[in-house]
């Protein structure tokens, strides 16, 4: 989800010349309309990818999202406690993902957010929060296991407020109800119909859907992208391209499914991801 852009500086030179002669070479002909460009280039072909190619891509992708959730289970065993602020607990988060886990790189920032930050879209960066005795936060990361990506986001308690708690255990029924619904119209399905069924389910269960997209595209990192484009490679309003494709690569798309549920009467949000197309 993240576009970078480069900037070269131009470098600005002046010449000096002289003019030896006062005779001008004619201009030349002006271009016609009818002139036309060389054809461009034909694309490589693409070869094609055989069915156990497919079958150990996800294989690899299932794996990548095996080792999250063992992470995960440690980060909940070990680091989350109140009284530390979320820009500690992110630093701790990296510790042990590297140390005991073998993650050296994370495809997108990770993202520690509690009590109202839990409000705020990805893109934001708020000020720091101490995390309270009786709170909510959300964790998501993006580790990346030898060469493939996961993506995954889980929220926790501290405490026992009960909306809190009916908040947090909303969400995994609400992503199982929207994958159900994605299984039963997967070949027809795109981006936009997805995002329309995360945001029937979670009005459904009670909360408001609270981001502007429901997903996106996940592979091998990095994974697909198109510059500038947050609509044809994310299940979001406006993405009317089929889900059930092949990427550029000749691999079948696979795709991560985010809820995102919003207590606005109460100022927080909830928050789980995981693989849409594998498992």
């Amino acid at each position: 989800m993240f576009q970078i852009a480069s900037l070269l500086p131009k470098i600005l030179g002046t010449t000096t010349t002289t003019t030896t002669t006062t005779e001008t070479e004619p201009e030349p002909e002006a271009k016609t309309e009818t002139e036309t460009k060389p054809d461009p280039e034909p694309e490589p072909e693409k070869k094609p990818v055989t069915p156990e190619a497919e079958k150990a891509r996800a294989a690899y992708l299932l794996d990548a999202q095996s080792k999250a959730v063992s992470l995960f289970a440690e980060i909940e065993e070990k680091l989350i406690r109140p009284g530390i602020s979320e820009k500690q607990l992110s630093d701790e988060i990296h510790a042990l993902g590297e140390e005991r886990h073998g993650v050296r790189t994370h495809w997108h920032k990770r993202v520690v957010r509690s009590g109202p930050n839990t409000l705020l879209p990805f893109e934001d960066n708020p000020p720091d929060r101490v995390i309270g005795a009786d709170d909510i936060l959300y964790v998501d990361l993006g580790p990346v296991f030898e060469k493939y990506e996961a993506d995954f986001a889980r929220t926790f308690v501290l405490g026992d407020d009960p909306e809190k708690i009916r908040l947090r255990d909303s969400l995994e029924p609400t992503w199982k109800r929207v994958k159900e619904r994605f299984d039963a119209e997967s070949k027809s399905m795109t981006g936009g119909r997805l995002y329309e069924i995360a945001q029937e389910e979670a009005r459904d269960a009670g909360w408001e859907f609270g981001a502007w997209l429901a997903g996106h595209l996940v592979g091998q990192f990095p994974h697909e992208r198109v510059p500038k484009d947050q609509t044809k490679l994310y299940i979001t309003e406006g993405n009317d391209e089929l889900m059930d494709v092949e990427g550029k690569d000749g691999f079948k798309r696979h795709w991560i499914l985010e809820i995102h549920l919003r207590d606005n009467a109460n100022n927080r949000a909830a928050f789980f991801e995981q693989l849409l197309t594998v498992g």
